[in-house]
């Protein structure tokens, strides 16, 4: 019999100490509420990688 620690994660969205494991169908969230918050903010390009604007991003009609 042996006892297995469980790995305790924070929770992406409020930080809260949740278990990740099989356990959790909601992991690495600690509620499928918090999943969801998440999920909008996907929905709505509330997270963007930054990259810079390089020359085949512009329109090159507008220059001339």
């Amino acid at each position: 019999m042996s006892s297995e620690k469980k790995r305790l994660v924070p929770c992406p969205e409020c930080g809260s100490q949740t278990e990740f494991s099989p356990a959790n169908p909601f992991r690495p969230f600690c509620s499928e509420r918090c999943r969801l918050i998440d999920l909008g903010v996907w929905a709505s390009e509330g997270y963007k990688i930054p990259a810079p604007i390089g020359p085949e991003d512009l329109d090159s009609e507008e220059f001339n």
